[in-house]
């Protein structure tokens, strides 16, 4: 039985990432990460003209704005603090049966979304598949999860994203 409980537990979490990502392009066609939101590259690769590269600037320049402004929120805040310490947050909310297990899962992975969406937008800024910039993603959020409190992690994110979204711009 508890193999059951904490396999819902983890497949109720992943369905909430699963939910928030979805399939966008259903029934389209597929772009390339590089060629909707790297300007240099698409204009490099001849996808695009000059022009249309420096107005498809803004699009990742936006997106960064938009992931710094939330990282100041305080919904970012509550769900980070929430996301920190997962064995609190189990001791917290756990019940017990099958229903305990399924509202866990759910409640822990809609946390986790509420504490990284905007960062996980942010694939499509350096590319989906660039694993340099998955990694550097990777780290910003392990540091804002490991990160006391008191350092306030997300201050110096949304600092270094605003000033992303400022060169891109420049």
């Amino acid at each position: 039985m508890r193999l059951w409980h904490t396999s819902l537990f983890a497949l109720s979490y992943v369905a909430v990432w699963a939910a928030s990502i979805g399939d966008r392009h259903a029934g389209r066609r597929r772009c390339s990460s590089v060629s909707v939101w790297s300007p240099a590259a698409a204009s490099d690769a001849g996808l695009v003209s000059a022009s249309l590269a420096l107005e498809r600037a803004l699009a990742p320049a936006a997106v960064l704005a938009a992931a710094a402004l939330y990282q100041l929120t305080a919904a970012k805040a509550a769900c980070l603090d929430q996301c920190r310490s997962p064995l609190n947050f189990v001791l917290r909310y756990w019940r017990p049966g099958t229903a305990g297990a399924l509202r866990l899962g759910l409640a822990h992975g809609a946390y986790c979304v509420g504490c990284c969406w905007a960062l996980m937008l942010l694939l499509f800024v350096g590319g989906v598949m660039n694993l340099a910039w998955v990694a550097l993603l990777g780290l910003v959020v392990l540091a804002e999860k490991l990160a006391p409190p008191a350092w306030h992690a997300s201050r110096y994110t949304a600092g270094a994203l605003a000033a992303g979204a400022v060169l891109i711009l420049l």
